[in-house]
């Protein structure tokens, strides 16, 4: 079964991904989100905020299963942002001891920006991950 791309149209994707993140659904305000499903349960989803025109906009990505990340979806999300959004550059952070999710967006080809040192509520550091639209292998 193919994974399904689900554009959320009443903000219920944006709160299972923010649950599933332990996050209040408040901090990012004006967004887009979708969702990724399998077989009619919702494995992953994927909020575009913090969107600056024609310049950038921010990702926040929570999953179940890795399935979710196929070639078409891969397309898609990235099209979303370069293509519809014409920006120029995503960015996102990752907690520094969260290797699955550093291994991921080093794949897919986001570079390492800085660090942000204690960000997290546990005193934890982020890395700040970017990709510019030319460095971009999915368009």
């Amino acid at each position: 079964m193919e994974t399904e791309i689900i554009h959320d149209e009443c903000g219920v994707i944006k709160d299972w991904v923010c649950f599933g993140l332990g996050e209040d659904t408040q901090w990012c305000g004006e967004n887009y989100t979708c969702g990724f499903s399998r077989n009619g349960k919702m494995i992953g989803g994927l909020i575009f905020h913090d969107y600056r025109k024609n310049t950038d906009v921010w990702w926040t990505i929570f999953s179940t299963d890795k399935r979710w990340c196929t070639k078409r979806v891969l397309k898609y999300i990235f099209g979303v942002a370069f293509k519809d959004l014409h920006c120029q550059r995503i960015s996102l952070m990752v907690a520094d001891d969260n290797l699955p999710c550093l291994n991921f967006v080093r794949k897919l080809g986001f570079r390492e920006e800085g660090r942000l040192r204690a960000y997290r509520e546990n005193g934890g550091d982020c890395i700040l991950f970017g990709m510019l639209k030319r460095e971009c292998r999915y368009l």
